[in-house]
């Protein structure tokens, strides 16, 4: 009887998971479809669980689709922290997180597309403003930290403020997102060629 009690998990434990499965349900369809054209049902539909269930644990797709934003990128937050660990010489640097960028353009595409949409929609509807600012500030300070030991490591003062630094690479990833539907591949190259031209700027002349 002690061992059941012990093992058992506290209700909020489950409640937390099964928010996870939704979210994580939920997240293929979100992607694909994007905001506009994805209801809680049509979420119920291409998952396991019913509209009931999705329902009872997201009082509207608003909160849903911002838990499944917040779930995946905290996820993502640390992609490039083993780029700032492992780089001895800011050109391995810059060619790890040049590496990782195509990766992650080519293999979850239809996340980032989710994410600006969201990130868009945030200007029109008040109660995504919040979420996104946060997400956005988290991304902000993982970009920052690969700024900064690129300038260590290159022995140079960084030249942009968090922010701007942020802003320049993360709109060239964005457009490198919207051209790799229609030009394919290609876009990847050019995408790790731009990283390389980019980061130098980043840092004052030397």
């Amino acid at each position: 009887m002690t061992q059941t009690r012990e093992g058992r998990r506290p209700p909020a434990d489950k409640h937390d998971e099964r928010r996870n499965q939704l979210a994580e349900s939920a997240l293929h369809t979100l992607g694909e479809l994007g905001l506009a054209r994805t209801s809680l049902r049509e979420i119920a539909n291409n998952s396991e669980f019913s509209h009931g269930v999705v329902h009872y644990y997201f009082r509207d797709k608003l909160e849903l689709i911002v838990y499944c934003v917040q779930y995946y990128k905290a996820r993502c937050v640390t992609r490039y922290d083993s780029v700032v660990e492992d780089a001895t010489t800011a050109d391995e640097l810059v060619g790890l997180f040049a590496a990782k960028l195509t990766e992650t353009l080519r293999t979850e595409a239809p996340m980032h597309r989710l994410w600006y949409d969201l990130r868009s929609q945030s200007t029109f509807e008040p109660g995504l403003r919040d979420a996104v600012a946060l997400i956005d500030t988290t991304l902000e300070h993982m970009v920052w930290r690969v700024v900064e030991r690129y300038s260590e490591l290159a022995g140079r003062p960084v030249a942009l403020r968090p922010a701007a630094a942020y802003a320049v690479l993360d709109g060239v990833f964005q457009q490198a997102l919207v051209a790799h539907q229609t030009r394919g591949p290609v876009v990847l190259d050019e995408l790790a060629a731009d990283v390389h031209d980019l980061m130098p700027l980043v840092l004052t002349a030397p």
